[in-house]
C-alpha cells in the first residue's frame, strides 16, 4: 500500500507502471479531458489556453503522477478549479469532476489519513483565498464553500472505504492462512507424538516376543540332545535375537527423546480401570461391551485404550458435567469403539482451549492399524467412533478420506464471512446516498436540460429585428422558451394582445442571467426586451 509523507508525496515502493496501469490512466485522462472539452464547447466566452490547453496539460501530468505523488496531483487539479473562480462568466467549470477523481485516488492509494487531510485543507484554503483576494460575489463563494469541499471530501472518504475494504480482505486472508498453517503444524506434531507412542507400543509387544524367543533359545542351547554344531547355531540365534531387542530399544529410545518420553509408552491399564478412575473423579461414565471379546493384537488393544482415554479427556475439558457412554463392540474380525458425551451441564472455563490435537493423533494411530476414525457433533454433544481390525495386517477398512485444506477449511470459511461483512457495510454506507441520487439526480438533470435548451445567444438576439415574421428567424431561436421567469420578470408590461416568450441569455446555472423577452402578435415580432439579472 502506498504511504503518504507530510509533503503529499507517496513513499517509494515497487514500480506500478504496468500496461494495465497505463491503460487505466489513459482512459481516465480521456474522460476528464472530455468533460473539459464539453465545458469549452458550451462556454459563452471560451479561452482555448485557459479552458483547454492548460487543463489538458495539468491532467496529463496529474493522472499518472497520482500513483507516486497523489497529494501533488490533487493540489494541481484543485488549481484548475481555483482558476475557474476567476472566470467572470462561469465559476463551475467541469474540472470539479477531475478534482473528485483525484481525491478518490488519494483516498484509495494512501494509508496516512492526517497528511491527506492536510492536502485537502490546503486546497480548500487556496480556493477561499482566491475568493477573498479577488473580492468575488456570493455565487462564487457558494461554489467555493459547497461544491469544492464536496469534491474534495466525499470522494476521498469513498476511496478510504475502498482501501479499508481491500485491507480487511487481504489482512484477514493472511491471518487465516497463518492460523491454518499453525493448525497444520500442531496436527503434525500430534501425529509425530502418536507415531512415537506407536513405536513404543511396538517395542513393548515385539520386544516381549523377541525376549521370549531369546529365552527359549537359551534353554534350548543347554539341551544335552543337541550336537555341537546345533548348539552353536542355537547360540548364534540367541545372540541375534538379543541384538535385535537391543537395536529395537535404542531406536525407540531415540524416537521417544523429549518431554513426551514418559507418556503412556507401556501402559497396561485396562479400559475398565480407566473408567473407574474417571468415576472416582466425578465423571458419569458408562461402559457397554457387545460381542465376544477376541484376542486383540497388543497394538489394537492399546489403540482402543487411547481412543477411550482421549475422548474422555476431551469430554471433561470441553463439556464439563456431561455424561459419557463408552461402547466397545466386536464382530466379524473388527472392533468398534464409540465414545459419546452429552451436552455439557457447566460452562467451559474461559480462555483459549486447544482442540483437535489428540484427535489428529488418534486418527494417525487408527489409520496406521488399518482402521478409520470419525469425530463430530452428535445430539447436542459429541461422538468419537473408531473401527479397527482385530489383528494388525488385516485388510484395511475404507471410508476415511483425510480432509485437505480447501473450500471447507477454516480460513476459507472466515474469508467468505469477511467478504459478506464488507458487502453488508458497503450496502449500508451507500444505499441511502444511492437512493437519494436516484431520486434527485433525474430531476436535477431534467431541470438542467430545460435550462440548457432555452438559451438565446446574444448575437442571435441582436440579429432579430422588430417587425419580422417569426418564420424568418425561427432557426435562431432555441427549441423551447424559458418556463421559470421570476414574478418581477412576468410583471414587466407588454404590448396589448401580444404573446411573450422568455429566453435565457447564457448557460450559467448558478448565477443571475439576463432574460430576453420576445413578444409576438399574429406571428410577427412586435417587441423585444432585455430583463436584467433574473435568478434561476
Amino acid at each position: 500500500m502506498t504511504k503518504l509523507g507530510l509533503t503529499g508525496k507517496a513513499l517509494p515502493g515497487p514500480p506500478t507502471a504496468s500496461g494495465r496501469a497505463w491503460l487505466f490512466d489513459a482512459a481516465l485522462w480521456t474522460v476528464l479531458a472530455g468533460a473539459g472539452a464539453w465545458e469549452f464547447r458550451s462556454a459563452l466566452e471560451p479561452s482555448a489556453v485557459r479552458d483547454l490547453v492548460v487543463p489538458f496539460l495539468v491532467l496529463a501530468a496529474a493522472v499518472p503522477g497520482s500513483r507516486r505523488w497523489p497529494g501533488a496531483a490533487v493540489f494541481a487539479v484543485n488549481g484548475l478549479c481555483a482558476l475557474g473562480l476567476t472566470d467572470e462568466s462561469d465559476p463551475a467549470n467541469a474540472y470539479a469532476v477531475a478534482l473528485g477523481a483525484m481525491t478518490y485516488l488519494l483516498g484509495a492509494r494512501v494509508r496516512a489519513g492526517r497528511a491527506a487531510l492536510v492536502v485537502l485543507a490546503s486546497c480548500l484554503f487556496v480556493d477561499l483565498a482566491v475568493c477573498v483576494v479577488l473580492g468575488q460575489g456570493a455565487i462564487r463563494w457558494f461554489y467555493a464553500v459547497t461544491m469544492l469541499p464536496v469534491a474534495l471530501l466525499v470522494p476521498w472518504l469513498v476511496g478510504r472505504y475502498q482501501q479499508a475494504r481491500r485491507a480487511l480482505v487481504s489482512d484477514g486472508w493472511r491471518l487465516a492462512r497463518s492460523l491454518e498453517e499453525e493448525q497444520r503444524f500442531v496436527a503434525e506434531r500430534a501425529r509425530l507424538r502418536e507415531r512415537t507412542r506407536i513405536a513404543a507400543d511396538m517395542h513393548d509387544s515385539l520386544g516381549h516376543v523377541l525376549s521370549l524367543i531369546a529365552l527359549r533359545a537359551g534353554a534350548l542351547e543347554l539341551s544335552p540332545e543337541l550336537s555341537g554344531r546345533d548348539r552353536d547355531d542355537v547360540a548364534e540365534l540367541r545372540r541375534t535375537v538379543s541384538e535385535a531387542v537391543d537395536h529395537l530399544r535404542e531406536t525407540v529410545t531415540v524416537l521417544r527423546d523429549g518431554p513426551d518420553a514418559d507418556l503412556e509408552g507401556s501402559s497396561v491399564e485396562s479400559v475398565e480401570e480407566l473408567l473407574d478412575r474417571a468415576r472416582a473423579s466425578g465423571v458419569a461414565a458408562e461402559l457397554v461391551r457387545e460381542g465376544d471379546s477376541p484376542s486383540l493384537s497388543p497394538l489394537v488393544g492399546h489403540a482402543v485404550y487411547r481412543v477411550v482415554q482421549e475422548s474422555l479427556t476431551n469430554a471433561t475439558k470441553h463439556a464439563p458435567g456431561s455424561a459419557v457412554r463408552v461402547r466397545i463392540a466386536h464382530a466379524d474380525g473388527r472392533t468398534e469403539v464409540g465414545v459419546t458425551n452429552s451436552a455439557p451441564s457447566a460452562v467451559p472455563s474461559p480462555g483459549r482451549t486447544p482442540g483437535n490435537r489428540g484427535l489428529a493423533g488418534l486418527r494417525e494411530r487408527v489409520g496406521a492399524l488399518g482402521g478409520v476414525l470419525h469425530a463430530g457433533p452428535f445430539e447436542r454433544g459429541f461422538r468419537v467412533t473408531a473401527v479397527m481390525p482385530d489383528r494388525v495386517g488385516a485388510a484395511p477398512l475404507g471410508g476415511a478420506v483425510p480432509a485437505a485444506p480447501g473450500d471447507g477449511a477454516e480460513s476459507a470459511r472466515r474469508m467468505r464471512y469477511a467478504r459478506r461483512e464488507v458487502r453488508l457495510r458497503f450496502a449500508v454506507a451507500f444505499v441511502a446516498p444511492a437512493a437519494l441520487a436516484v431520486t434527485v439526480l433525474p430531476s436535477a438533470g431534467y431541470l438542467a436540460y430545460q435550462l440548457a435548451t432555452c438559451i438565446l445567444r446574444p448575437a442571435d438576439y441582436a440579429a432579430i429585428q422588430v417587425g419580422q415574421e417569426r418564420a424568418e428567424f425561427a432557426r435562431l431561436l432555441p427549441p423551447r422558451g424559458y418556463r421559470y421567469p421570476s414574478d418581477a420578470a412576468r410583471a414587466v408590461p407588454r404590448p396589448d394582445g401580444s404573446v411573450c416568450t422568455f429566453y435565457r441569455s447564457n448557460g450559467n446555472l448558478l448565477d443571475q442571467v439576463d432574460l430576453y423577452r420576445l413578444c409576438f402578435s399574429d406571428g410577427r415580432l412586435i417587441a423585444k426586451d432585455v430583463i436584467p439579472g433574473d435568478p434561476v
